[in-house]
């Protein structure tokens, strides 16, 4: 069974630092393109990094491409979410999905796989 598990959330404070993991179990990321997208609530979900599998290419959403960055650990078999100088505008469930596109990631595309989120509270 595919599952998805983030790790990492809890509450920061205005400007500090978070660092989310994607775990896998049941399979390797090295199958799947992974994101990461987030979701305040009374809002939309937003996406906002990704890497692929094919060439460990990753891309980060404009919004957030100054703060935030994504990258993967071999080792422990996680894509790894770096969150730096957070606002309280970041406060959200952060979630991680799995596609199988074997090519460049992107975020405005079909997830099959979901992790069930982890809360990020940036509060002072």
């Amino acid at each position: 069974q595919v599952q998805l598990v983030e790790s990492g959330g809890g509450l920061v404070q205005p400007g500090g630092s978070l660092r989310l993991s994607c775990a896998a179990s049941g399979f390797t990321l090295d199958y799947y393109n992974i994101a990461w997208f987030r979701q305040a609530p009374g809002k939309e979900r937003e996406g906002l990094a990704c890497f692929s599998r094919l060439d460990d290419r990753t891309h980060v959403a404009d919004s957030v491409k100054d703060r935030f960055s994504i990258s993967r650990d071999n080792a422990k078999n996680t894509v790894d979410l770096q969150m730096n100088n957070l606002i309280p505008e970041d406060t959200a469930v952060y979630y991680c999905a799995a596609n199988e596109h074997y090519g460049p990631c992107y975020l405005n595309v079909p997830h099959k796989y979901w992790g069930e989120g982890t809360q990020v509270t940036v509060s002072s």
